[in-house]
């Protein structure tokens, strides 16, 4: 296979990356290899509108695409029929108190055209050590104590940098996000990164900025002081039923 024309990181983790203009467009966002997991690393790169996505055996890619999903908190949508489901519901819904939980859920649901998972061992290990230095959240379903579905991803200042969602039952992961935009919403937080498109996320709400534009409106918001740490309490409880 020939190699693709991208340039390797240095091995010191607070290494610049390229500029994310530089990414391919085939593969669309494909920027550069190599390098680690490390927090340092991949704090400075979603700051700079990059994120890790590769498959067990390939080196670390890091991928910027364009154009760029995102979700307005205030704007994510569920249907009628979905909203009058959940009137009825006695699901509960938390924040960080499940994070191993929903990343390993995430890690081993199959996905339409995909064979295997890119949330690797060594994947789950770098955002698991994120989220205990208080910058990797999840926002959790749960039916009586079992989990129901969930979302987890990167916080930097009021940004959210959205990984990976789950549906353990059916609607699980329309309800996280769901909350979660509430939640940000609340806090004074515009926006939650979906990285790319696909026909679910369009139904939810999701829409298309164009990169220049994304990353205009992330230098300004991972910018702002926000405190770090667990979400839980500030979260509280939120019964699913009141998203309806």
């Amino acid at each position: 296979m020939t190699a693709l024309p991208i340039p390797w990181l240095a091995d010191d983790p607070g290494a610049p990356f390229p500029p994310a203009g530089h990414a391919l467009r085939e593969p669309d966002g494909l920027l550069c290899a190599g390098g680690d997991l490390s927090p340092t690393r991949l704090l400075n790169a979603y700051r700079h509108g990059i994120f890790p996505w590769y498959s067990e055996g390939q080196p670390i890619l890091w991928w910027s695409p364009d154009p760029r999903t995102v979700f307005n908190t205030g704007a994510v949508h569920l249907s009628s029929r979905f909203r009058r489901g959940l009137r009825h519901s006695d699901w509960m819904v938390r924040a960080d108190t499940a994070f191993a939980g929903v990343i390993a859920a995430c890690a081993q649901m199959p996905r339409p055209g995909q064979d295997g998972t890119w949330i690797s061992s060594e994947m789950q290990d770098a955002y698991l050590e994120l989220h205990r230095l208080g910058h990797a959240h999840s926002v959790e379903v749960f039916d009586g104590d079992r989990l129901a579905g969930g979302i987890y991803g990167v916080a930097i200042g009021r940004m959210f940098f959205g990984e990976s969602m789950v549906s353990l039952q059916s609607g699980g992961s329309k309800v996280a996000l769901a909350a979660l935009a509430r939640m940000l919403q609340g806090w004074g937080w515009p926006l939650i990164d979906a990285q790319v498109a696909n026909p679910h996320l369009a139904t939810l709400g999701a829409r298309m900025l164009p990169r220049a534009d994304f990353l205009r409106r992330i230098e300004a918001l991972v910018a702002t002081d926000a405190p770090r740490g667990a979400w839980t309490d500030q979260a509280g409880a939120m019964a699913a039923s009141t998203l309806a």
